[in-house]
């Protein structure tokens, strides 16, 4: 059975890369049927893609999203800065699938402001190319910690993210995290917003701030590389999904072998559920 969700959320999945958790995020996507779905920013690696690397679970992925639009739910892709060459064509429509570079929502009365995020981070406004940089090399670090994962699994020991461990630990992480949680929600009071919702920094996350006599709320998706976290909205409440351990060691953890991918194949899948 199908939970029914009135609206999801999802960022950060960075498809095409060796740390994306695609299986999982597959079998998450096959137990909900939302009335919206929100894809927030990084979806598709474009930053680190190769014709080479692109699994067919990656492909499922997207697969079941086109599926989900064709069943009657609302689909909005907001861009982000992994996917920022999709910016030249935002506001495009297709049917129930939207591409937009940011989403306002109003719902049960209150305002939403939705958008990946990248503004805040002043390393990819000056510093591009060491972003860039730094994202392979994350990608590499995913890749070393699910051998490790794997064999901590074999011995029966629970996973361990070196990423999550290191931005807990490093001050200055945590103050990128504090500084850009508080600069979002300072701008959406500004904007006459009630919530504003990001991704990009791969923590999910739910607080409030009384900014003058107004109370804002910040959400954020989290990502699937990580954390692998959704936002779900049902019956008038927020939270925050985690696909659970248990729920992970039913999928495959290890890298995949290289495979091409075929754009006619997408293609064609895309024609077939439209």
């Amino acid at each position: 059975m199908k939970r029914e969700l009135d609206i999801v959320i999802i960022s950060d999945v960075h498809l095409g890369t060796y740390g994306c958790h695609a299986e999982a995020l597959l079998n998450y996507l096959k137990s909900i049927k939302p009335s919206t779905l929100i894809i927030n920013g990084d979806f598709v690696d474009i930053w680190q893609f190769r014709k080479s690397y692109f699994p067919k679970d990656h492909m499922q992925v997207i697969n079941r999203i086109l599926q989900l639009a064709n069943k009657g739910t609302t689909v909005y892709y907001l861009t982000g800065n992994h996917d920022e060459i999709l910016r030249r064509y935002s506001n495009f429509s297709t049917g129930n699938i939207h591409l937009r570079d940011s989403l306002e929502l109003q719902c049960k009365g209150e305002s939403y402001w939705i958008f990946h995020g990248d503004v805040f981070d002043l390393s990819l406004k000056y510093s591009p190319w060491i972003a860039k940089l730094g994202g392979k090399s994350y990608d590499y670090l995913i890749v070393l910690n699910r051998v490790i994962n794997d064999f901590r699994q074999w011995m029966g020991w629970s996973r361990f993210s070196f990423a999550q461990k290191i931005k807990s630990k490093v001050k200055e992480a945590i103050k990128f995290v504090n500084d850009f949680e508080e600069t979002a929600l300072k701008l959406a009071a500004e904007r006459g917003h009630d919530y504003v919702v990001c991704g990009h920094i791969h923590q999910a996350q739910m607080r409030k701030m009384q900014i003058g006599d107004r109370e804002i709320n910040y959400l954020n998706s989290g990502d699937w590389v990580e954390s692998l976290t959704a936002l779900e909205y049902h019956r008038g409440e927020w939270s925050i999904f985690e696909y659970q351990e248990q729920d992970l060691e039913k999928t495959s953890r290890k890298t995949k072998g290289k495979q091409g991918f075929d754009f006619d194949e997408l293609l064609l899948e895309a024609e077939r559920v439209a």
